[in-house]
C-alpha cells in the first residue's frame, strides 16, 4: 500500500518510487490521475484500475495474482491508500488469504491540514465524508457532543450545505478550512462556522476540501447538560 502526493509531485518517497518501478502491476484507483505521477517519476509498470465501483470483481484477481506469487502495489489518487477509499477490501482480503501487505507511509490531506490548522491535534476524531443521504442528520447532530478536535472531508459542491448543517447543529465553533493543500493556490479559512458560511456564500471554492471543527468544551457541555 504505496502512499503518494495529495498534491505537489515532489512529496512522494525514495522508497515509494522504488517500489512503483519494482512491483509486477500498480492498482490505482484512476488510471488516468496516476498516470501523471508515474510519467513524471518515468515509472514504466503496468497499471490496472481498482475503484469501488469494480472492486468486487478486481479484488479476487488481484489476490490471484498475489497467490500466484506476482507483487502488487495499491495507490489511491492521491495519499494514502485505504483512507477513504476501496483500499481497506483489497487489505482485508489478503489479511484473510494470509498474504502480507508492506505498508509504504507517506502524505495524508487530513494529517497535513489538521497540523496546520492550529485547533488541537493531540486529540481528534476523523470521519472522512459524512454520509450523503441516510443518516447525515443523525451523524451530524452525534457530532455536536464530540469533545475531539473533528476533521472531515468535502467536496467544493457540498460543502457549503454541509458548513450550514454543522453550524445548525454544533453551533458557532471555531473551524478551518483547508482547500488545494500542497498546490500553488494551497488556502486555509480559519474563523467560525457562522463566518465560513457567509464567506462560502460570497465565494466559489475549488478542490477537494477538509475542514476542522473544533470540539465541544467540557464547560459548554456541562453548560447543556444544566
Amino acid at each position: 500500500m504505496v502512499s503518494t502526493p495529495i498534491g505537489n509531485l515532489a512529496d512522494i518517497t525514495y522508497r515509494a518510487v522504488h517500489i512503483l518501478k519494482n512491483v509486477d502491476l500498480i492498482a490505482a484507483e484512476d488510471t488516468r490521475t496516476s498516470s501523471v505521477l508515474l510519467k513524471h517519476y518515468q515509472i514504466t509498470t503496468p497499471m490496472r484500475s481498482y475503484h469501488s465501483y469494480n472492486l468486487k470483481r478486481e479484488t479476487p484477481r488481484l489476490i490471484a495474482l498475489l497467490q500466484e506469487g506476482q507483487s502488487v502495489a495499491l495507490i489511491s489518487d492521491a495519499g494514502t491508500p485505504g483512507i477513504s477509499d476501496p483500499g481497506f477490501h483489497l487489505a482485508r482480503a489478503c489479511i484473510d488469504a494470509g498474504i502480507r501487505i508492506v505498508p509504504i507511509p507517506g502524505p495524508s490531506a487530513f494529517v497535513t491540514a489538521l497540523v496546520a490548522s492550529g485547533l488541537p491535534s493531540h486529540r481528534f476524531v476523523f470521519e472522512g465524508f459524512l454520509p450523503q443521504k441516510k443518516g447525515r442528520k443523525t451523524r451530524i447532530e452525534q457530532l455536536g457532543q464530540e469533545e475531539r478536535t473533528i476533521v472531515l472531508y468535502e467536496s467544493p459542491h457540498r460543502v457549503q450545505k454541509t458548513v450550514a448543517q454543522l453550524l445548525k447543529a454544533l453551533g458557532d465553533r471555531q473551524v478551518v478550512m483547508a482547500r488545494e493543500l500542497t498546490k500553488k493556490f494551497e488556502d486555509f479559512f480559519r474563523g467560525t462556522l457562522s463566518e465560513l458560511a457567509a464567506h462560502l456564500q460570497t465565494k466559489a471554492v475549488k478542490g477537494e476540501i477538509v475542514l476542522i471543527v473544533e470540539g465541544l468544551s467540557k464547560r459548554k457541555k456541562k453548560d447543556e447538560v444544566k
